[in-house]
């Protein structure tokens, strides 16, 4: 996806309906992120989503020094606009050219704007679909979110083994299985998981 603007948008607006939709019995249900119950998941997908907010407007600071595992995620008592906020924020600062030229910083890591933009989306369309299937919702990610998503899972299977955590070592998933579920097993998903 290296040079090529996506309108994280879409993307942002499908992982807002359903973090409104999460009860508050559900904030303690399991996902498919090892050790983290849905309230962790939307701490993170808080936190990610204004560190890539700063990251495409290369605000480079405290939100894109820290590494994910630096600590668990959890939500603070302002969540429910906290977090559709920061979304709108990481949409709208994307929506810039220069969000994806240059290089930017996300997670302590410096990067190509274009990579750290592949990347917010990969964050995006996998963390949904891990919140839409803890909380049993159904889920259909922004196709052009889901080909970028899926690009650069792809490429990042040609570097070391990962380890487990958010995105876990690959799981086998065959070829002519949807592009999600591909993509789900690029990130370490089992996409058959239930709660």
């Amino acid at each position: 996806m290296t040079g090529t603007m996506l309108d994280l948008g879409p993307q942002t607006l499908i992982v807002a309906r359903l973090a409104e939709e999460v009860t508050d019995e559900q904030l303690s249900a399991a996902t498919p992120c090892p050790d983290l119950a849905v309230r962790n998941l939307l701490g993170h997908l808080t936190g990610l989503s204004a560190a890539f907010r700063d990251a495409g407007r290369k605000q480079l600071g405290a939100t894109t020094d820290t590494s994910p595992d630096a600590a668990t995620p959890d939500i603070g008592p302002d969540w429910r606009t906290e977090l559709p906020k920061a979304l709108a924020e990481l949409a709208d600062s994307w929506r810039d050219p220069a969000a994806w030229t240059g290089v930017t910083r996300a997670g302590g890591v410096d990067l190509p704007g274009s990579v750290a933009g592949a990347v917010a989306a990969g964050e995006l369309v996998i963390h949904g679909w891990d919140l839409a299937r803890a909380t049993g919702r159904p889920y259909a990610p922004d196709p052009a979110a889901l080909e970028a998503s899926y690009a650069f899972l792809l490429t990042a299977t040609e570097h070391p083994p990962r380890d487990g955590g958010l995105f876990g070592p690959v799981v086998p998933v065959p070829q002519d299985a949807p592009l999600l579920d591909r993509a789900l097993g690029l990130s370490g998903r089992d996409p058959g998981w239930k709660a």
